[in-house]
């Protein structure tokens, strides 16, 4: 996918006078205090080879938030809102990486930690500075219609309904599972039918990683052949009907609407904006919930992050100050506009580490 190339007209000279810190005024809940903070600081001088329009690719789990501070950051500024395409975590990270010319995206958005075979096709393409900015977090849900009694389930149990194979008797076998309670006699006698995101997309890339992979290597008897082939096999999804792909994650409500005993892996903003329509199960006795995901109680819990490429910030102007427009109170805080859209905000101390770091981008 070939990305935008922004050319950029010329600017009033009162866009280079704004020296004014970018503030916004966030409510406190529950009492009459309004707190005012500085969140950004524009005065860029204009350079004849700059632009003024930031492009940011990447997760669609991000997109609804980086869209959000992206119409923010546009209507309170000098600057125009960036532009910001929903791709998937890897595809993101491709299009990132593919150099560090003018024409290739300034942010992507991730719903994973980008891998060291990402990070090595970065600095192979000229891509040496990027800076990570963890914004929040999500998690992955095991979803079904309100209409379907809600259940409670294991990481193994959840492994071995997805898998492509298992371990038995120390040799991988076919899934063998076609019914939950053939994996467990406590578990629903239906059928095992799951809803889940497509190769490439950062919730698969996550549920492998929080669930198959783990869950895996766990069940693979000690000793017995267990390289590294045995257990890629074994991480693997199954594609006997079991499990079927779905492209947009909108798309697994309607498939749980019209299945209802089917089950989808979504993530926990669909939980909080569709309550009326599906409900979650617990994984090992933890409900996802704004206190248990950014602890780490629920197992199914991950960060979500904006890479920065670092060579841009003299390129493209407002660059460091949309990362902190990200990860400013009024956005990303408890009480931020954010957490009105779904993201489970980052912890306080967290959250300043993020914001110093971000600062440190602003002043360069």
């Amino acid at each position: 996918m070939a990305t935008d190339t922004i050319t950029s007209k010329a600017e009033p000279d009162v866009r280079n006078a704004w020296r004014l810190p970018h503030r916004c005024w966030c409510l406190v809940v529950g009492s009459a205090l309004v707190a005012l903070t500085p969140l950004a600081r524009f005065g860029h001088v204009r350079a004849a080879d700059t632009t003024d329009r930031i492009t940011i690719v990447g997760s669609s789990t991000v997109y609804p938030f980086s869209k959000l501070v992206a119409d923010h950051f546009g209507k309170s500024g000098p600057f125009p809102a960036p532009i910001v395409r929903a791709t998937s975590t890897a595809e993101g990270f491709r299009l990132f990486c593919a150099g560090a010319g003018a024409e290739t995206p300034d942010i992507s958005n991730a719903s994973r930690r980008m891998s060291a075979t990402e990070r090595d096709a970065c600095t192979h393409n000229g891509v040496a500075g990027i800076a990570e900015v963890r914004v929040g977090y999500d998690s992955l849900i095991l979803a079904n219609s309100l209409k379907a009694e809600g259940v409670s389930i294991t990481l193994d149990h959840l492994w071995r309904a997805a898998a492509a194979v298992v371990p038995v008797g120390g040799r991988l076998v076919p899934n063998p599972y076609h019914q939950w309670r053939d994996i467990d006699p406590a578990l629903p006698p239906r059928p095992i039918k799951l809803f889940g995101p497509g190769p490439g997309h950062g919730t698969r890339d996550s549920f492998v990683e929080l669930v198959m992979e783990p869950r895996c290597k766990a069940a693979w008897p000690e000793g017995s052949a267990s390289d590294d082939r045995s257990h890629t096999s074994c991480a693997a999804i199954r594609t006997d009907g079991g499990w079927t792909d779905v492209e947009e994650m909108e798309l697994v409500l309607g498939k749980l609407a019209s299945n209802p005993g089917a089950f989808g892996i979504l993530t926990y903003s669909y939980l909080e904006q569709f309550q009326n329509r599906i409900h979650a199960a617990r994984v090992d006795g933890i409900a996802p919930s704004r206190a248990s995901i950014p602890t780490g109680a629920y197992p199914l819990s991950r960060p979500l992050f904006i890479y920065v490429k670092e060579s841009h910030l003299n390129l493209t102007l407002g660059l460091a100050d949309y990362a902190a427009e990200f990860v400013s109170l009024c956005a990303a805080g408890t009480h931020g506009y954010l957490t009105d859209e779904g993201l489970v905000p980052l912890p306080a101390p967290e959250l300043l580490s993020q914001r110093a770091a971000v600062a440190r981008l602003q002043a360069r």
